[in-house]
């Protein structure tokens, strides 16, 4: 019988994102909705929107330790653009360090198109989304689904995720409501089970205002 055996750098960068994971939750637990960083399986769920061809622009929304990134990084292709919109400043350092490939955004999601404006983007082919939305009230949930629906405009795609166990909850109930009201197409993924804990992934396309307005 063999084992897998993981390089010592691998163990090394893993022990690391853990403890600036812990220190952020340390820091700000009320605004930490994951209690652990995601799995690379929930992680190639939330980016299979990222097109592996061409010249696309990736968002980033709450990287965390960079778990996500990490797999959105092998899916792009040479030329593409990954920016990622950090609001806690230990955590911009510790991305700036261990993923310099990533375009780093320090501030706040809230101003999402603002953000992105300072840096010549008004669209984006994918938004990848670790917010935890049920922290939000409805008026930053509704401010923040609308700047994401400008910037993917007709053509791209937003993906975010929720935890299994929370889905009874009158929050998620209507932040499915929501999420169903503001885009023509909201596919539910099925339950990643290897993940801590188990969650599942809205795929999102098609915002509804942009049809309103035509």
């Amino acid at each position: 019988m063999t084992s897998e055996i993981r390089p010592a750098s691998t163990d090394r960068e893993e022990r690391a994102a853990r403890r600036a994971f812990l220190a952020a939750a340390l820091r700000h637990p009320a605004t930490m909705g994951a209690v652990t960083p995601s799995s690379p399986r929930l992680g190639a769920v939330l980016a299979s929107v990222v097109p592996r061809t061409g010249h696309p622009v990736v968002v980033e929304l709450g990287p965390g330790t960079g778990a996500v990134s990490a797999v959105i990084a092998e899916r792009l292709p040479p030329g593409a653009r990954h920016l990622a919109v950090e609001l806690d400043p230990d955590m911009v350092a510790f991305l700036r360090r261990t993923r310099p490939e990533l375009e780093v955004v320090p501030g706040s999601a809230a101003q999402l198109t603002a953000l992105l404006a300072e840096r010549g983007i008004t669209s984006v082919d994918a938004v990848v989304c670790g917010l935890p939305w049920a922290l939000f009230d409805d008026a930053t949930q509704t401010s923040l689904l609308e700047q994401i629906s400008q910037v993917i405009g007709g053509t791209g795609a937003f993906t975010t995720f929720a935890y299994l166990h929370g889905m009874t909850l009158s929050a998620a109930r209507r932040f499915r409501r929501t999420l169903r009201e503001t885009f023509d197409e909201v596919v539910v993924s099925a339950t990643v089970w290897r993940n801590l804990p188990p969650a599942f992934v809205y795929v999102c396309r098609r915002p509804r205002v942009l049809r309103a307005a035509e």
